[in-house]
């Protein structure tokens, strides 16, 4: 081998090595919240997570029934993979910290924050698809017409979620999305995703396109969410 040839293999080999420790450090997680990169289901402390189970299981099983499956009519899944994969932290601490007013979800704030922080775990921990709650919130508000909104909904939504959004309380299936204590704690990326996607495993189904129940456009969801937005001050 001439000299001008070892030079190049030499340069080669160092390329092949330094790629090699790149791609082992970028894999490596930082935090407790995947990386962009990553893409991965959010990293639980398993140890808080155990906790979280029993203090669960001592407040929230009646309704959320076991490993927070839910049960129609009563309460929401709250390990839902698709929710699991859109729903913030600070949207669950709030929620069960300050319950939902109107509905049967009582608040918990008596628990403490390293109780509903324990809790909180526990359900994450059930988390398997990517986390995207980041890439969801950031989507842009809706602007939609509101009229046209109500029409849809009363004609697609309320079956399940009930006139106006009041959701079991009115005999539904589906939860309570009109009221004050669900729609100030989520972004308009939320429910979009939530209505074009469905929830798998439960009776929110996708209705976004063609192939869906419903065959929603976009500017219909907007409606959907706008409207949404204006039934607080009617309930």
């Amino acid at each position: 081998m001439n000299a001008k040839n070892a030079v190049l293999v030499g340069l080669l080999c160092t390329a092949l090595i330094n790629t090699g420790c790149d791609k082992n450090n970028s894999s490596a997680p930082s935090s407790g919240t995947p990386s962009p990169q990553s893409k991965g289901p959010p990293i639980v402390d398993q140890a808080l997570a155990f906790k979280g189970e029993e203090i669960y299981n001592q407040n929230c099983v009646f309704c959320h029934q076991e490993d927070a499956i839910g049960k129609p009519g009563i309460a929401p899944s709250l390990t839902n993979k698709e929710f699991l994969s859109v729903a913030p932290v600070d949207f669950l601490y709030e929620t069960i910290a300050e319950g939902r007013p109107g509905t049967g979800m009582p608040p918990f704030n008596h628990l403490g924050k390293d109780k509903i922080n324990a809790i909180i775990a526990f359900i994450r921990a059930h988390a398997v698809l990517p986390d995207r709650i980041a890439e969801v919130d950031k989507q842009p508000d809706a602007h939609g017409d509101a009229r046209l909104g109500e029409l849809w909904f009363d004609q697609v939504c309320s079956t399940c979620h009930g006139p106006k959004g009041n959701g079991y309380a009115a005999g539904g299936t589906g939860t309570a999305v009109g009221k004050a204590g669900f729609l100030d704690k989520v972004s308009d990326g939320f429910i979009r995703v939530t209505i074009k996607e469905g929830r798998s495993n439960t009776r929110m189904l996708p209705f976004y396109g063609p192939a869906a129940l419903a065959a929603l456009t976009d500017k219909e969801i907007d409606d959907i969410i706008t409207y949404l937005r204006t039934v607080p001050s009617k309930n």
